[in-house]
This record gives C-alpha cells, structure tokens and sequence, in this order.
C-alpha cells in the first residue's frame, strides 16, 4: 500500500456515495478514516478505499449496515481473497443478465417483426438449476427432482405467468413494508396467504404437503417459518424484498408476518 490518501470529498464523489454517509460509516465504525488532518477533514488511505469497496459490495447484495459490520469483523481472510469471492459472483451475475438481456431483446424484436417466439431461447439466464446443489442439501435430492421436472413441465407461457406471479408477489411485498404496515396486519397475512399459496404450487418443498394436510403440520409450520429467516440471513433471497433504503426491513416485515401466518394457520 502506497501513503497515498484522498479527502473525504474526493472518496464521496469517487464512490459514488456522499460525505454525510462517510461520516456515518465512521461514527458506526464501519470505515473509520486513516487520518483527520488538523482542518478537521477525514482523509483514507488505499487500505480504507479497499474497505469501502467491500462495503458497497456488501450492500448491493442487500445486507443492512450491522450485517456488513458482522461479516467484515468476523473473516479472518485477506482482502484479496474475500474480493476474489466478490468477484466470481459478480462475474455470474454478469453472464445471467447478459443471457437474460438477451432473450428479452429477442422477444422484443420478434413482437414488432410479428414473428413466431422461440420458447426455447425465451427464458435463458432463468437458470433455476443454479440452485440444485443448495436445494439438494437443504431439502433433498428427490425435492429438486420433483421441482425441475414440474417447471420443465411447464409451457413457455405458463412459466412466464408464474414469474409474473412471483414478481407481483415481491412488489407486493415490498410495498406493504414501505407503507409502515403491521406484519398481523390484515394486509400483512393476506400476503403472508399469497406466500404459502405459492410454495404449495411448488413439487418437492414441505409445503406441497399442505394440499393433503388436515390441521396442524409441523413440518409445513417449521418450514415456513425457517424461510422467513433464511430471507433475513441471506441476501440472494432478502433482495427480494428489499426496501428503497436497501436495508433488511422488507425481508424482515415477510418473515414476521410469515411468522404470525404460520402460528395460526399451520
């Protein structure tokens, strides 16, 4: 690392970010500065740039302030290494979209031509198999088998109403959070209704079970409310709820109200 530093005007406007929200970092300690000159400026060197950049890393992928706080106190990795991990991620995230951008593009083009859809290109980088490894660990290899050869099932339109379905549901979601409701509010269980009703559509999850299910099932119970966590802890998933402030609020606001569904309905 070279002694070179940059005053906080510079970094904010260099990230992107604002000389308030660098304060900010700093009276959480989350980013302190490598140094206060004696006009009062904070100035931060190449290893607190590195910080930063792990930082907005970390909130782009959805985590809240004290989860990035928690992650960057407890690696015991080198930087390098743990940007390494950023990267291979992003790189992922770059051919998905790529490949999703793509078959918009095609559809769009297709559409004003008035040509036939080609259903086997309309849904590439709509990789639900990237998961398979997780879902198999999680829930076992025969929950995979039955939820891969349901979607393949599907037709191109019924998949593209079931992402719809999901997205609405996400939107809906996310407003509800926004809007300061209750997560026992009524507004809050009907979505928390919606939820269920959407696992249970999915072959292979414990929820399929609820449609022979009569009364009370723990297992449905213990993993509807496992999700709700789990939407919290990792944000692949709370991202999907994520509120305008990029906090965890929205993703937390789901697995209450999952909660509350979940303890009088399941």
């Amino acid at each position: 690392m070279s002694a070179q530093d940059w005053s906080i005007q510079e970094i904010a406007k260099l990230a992107g970010t604002t000389s308030r929200t660098l304060r900010h970092y700093d009276d959480i300690g989350l980013l302190a500065p490598s140094r206060v000159a004696e006009n009062g400026y904070r100035h931060y060197d190449q290893a607190a740039l590195v910080r930063l950049q792990r930082i907005l890393l970390l909130r782009e992928l959805g985590l809240g302030l004290p989860q990035i706080s928690e992650v960057l106190s407890r690696e015991g990795v080198r930087e390098a290494s743990a940007l390494e991990t950023h990267l291979a991620y992003l790189r992922e995230e770059q051919n998905r979209l790529s490949r999703q951008i793509a078959a918009v593009e095609s559809t769009i083009n297709a559409l004003k031509a008035g040509e036939s859809l080609m259903a086997e290109n309309m849904f590439d980088g709509f990789d639900h198999t990237r998961y398979k490894e997780e879902v198999e660990e999680r829930w076992g290899k025969k929950a995979y088998a039955d939820g891969d050869r349901w979607w393949r099932s599907l037709s191109a339109d019924e998949k593209a109403e079931w992402q719809q379905r999901v997205s609405d549901l996400s939107r809906d979601w996310a407003a509800a959070a926004e809007s300061g409701a209750a997560p026992e509010s009524d507004e809050a269980q009907a979505l928390a209704k919606r939820h269920v009703d959407w696992l249970t559509g999915v072959p292979g999850t414990p929820t399929s079970a609820l449609r022979q299910a009569q009364g009370p099932n723990a297992e449905v119970k213990a993993y509807v409310t496992g999700l709700g966590e789990m939407y919290v802890a990792d944000p692949r998933f709370g991202a999907n709820y994520a509120t305008a402030d990029g906090s965890t609020r929205g993703a937390e606001f789901v697995r209450d109200a999952l909660r509350t569904y979940a303890e009088a309905n399941l």
